[in-house]
């Protein structure tokens, strides 16, 4: 059992300090939203008024953030900066999707305190986060790794070393723009076989047992009722929303840039989540993006 500091209770967050109180941790959470930290503590969870107090006596800290711009600021460049509040040797695990140049830069400052921070985004979506199946995508040392493994494996169930600080990032960067491709080349795919007069589970079944199949339609079937359980069978709500699917991309297209690497579909997939963010629906679950093709009469 470890004392466990936990910020940042967003889809993901939440359900993440749910299977960690399942495995008997002491978890102690915050977050800039009064209400999930009251959802929390009424799951278990011990809940803190601030970020620096939810630190206090903890073995490790866990965050869920959204951006780079955040866990600098959460870390090392705020007004109060978290890690002059952290004993030596505390295990730091962020598992927020941000820039590798950031990681890196956390990780070193890390360092200078005598902390132990490995970056290790996630793979999987809420309902792995739910279920505790989650893939998590590490980037650190060897001996990090090895730390973090026994905490990440009670949230998921593949625990992956990615190799040094940045690796988990740009592996993660790389896995969901392949993610944005799939994703869009299947709405295309499904809507054209729809106007077509073919049933979409159908359709669907025979893509899953053909050379098209992918993890979208095994597990994330954009069309609504095809598929239980999944966002687009509730009004596309939950999930993994289409701004934060533009911010992965924007993220794989600076890696893209730096490194010389040609992402003609990547690129395509970024104008479309793009396209599909200012028509307004950037809250929902990005497998909405199928409306960009099949406009729902009535915005259900």
């Amino acid at each position: 059992m470890a004392s466990i500091a936990f910020i940042g209770l967003g889809n993901m967050g939440s359900p993440m300090v749910v299977n960690l109180l399942r495995a008997g941790h002491r978890v102690r959470v915050y977050d800039l939203q009064p209400e999930a930290v009251h959802r929390a503590a009424g799951q278990g969870a011990m809940a803190a008024g601030s970020a620096a107090e939810s630190v206090q006596q903890a073995e490790v800290v866990i965050t869920m953030l959204q951006s780079g711009t955040q866990v600098d600021s959460l870390y090392v460049s705020g007004p109060d900066p978290l890690f002059d509040h952290l004993a030596a040797g505390t295990l730091v695990i962020d598992c927020s999707t941000i820039d590798a140049a950031t990681a890196r830069a956390t990780a070193a400052q890390a360092m200078t305190h005598g902390l132990e921070f490995i970056d290790a985004p996630v793979s999987g979506g809420v309902a792995g986060a739910e279920a505790g199946t989650l893939t998590f995508i590490v980037g650190g040392t060897a001996g990090q790794f090895a730390r973090a493994e026994p905490i990440l494996s009670q949230m998921g169930q593949k625990i992956l070393h990615a190799g040094e600080h940045g690796a988990g990032q740009i592996a993660k960067a790389c896995n969901n723009m392949l993610l944005a491709v799939q994703m869009a080349g299947t709405c295309e795919a499904l809507n054209m076989g729809v106007n077509n007069g073919l049933d979409p589970k159908v359709l669907s079944e025979i893509i899953k047992q053909s050379s098209g199949n992918n993890w979208v339609l095994q597990l994330y079937n954009p069309v609504p009722g095809v598929m239980d359980k999944v966002p687009a069978s509730r009004g596309y709500q939950g999930g993994f929303q289409v701004r934060l699917m533009c911010k992965d991309l924007n993220l794989a297209m600076e890696l893209s840039q730096g490194s010389g690497s040609p992402v003609p579909m990547g690129s395509a997939a970024r104008a479309l989540f793009n396209l599909h963010q200012v028509a307004g629906f950037d809250e929902l679950d990005f497998s909405s993006l199928l409306r960009l093709f099949r406009p729902i009469e009535g915005g259900e």
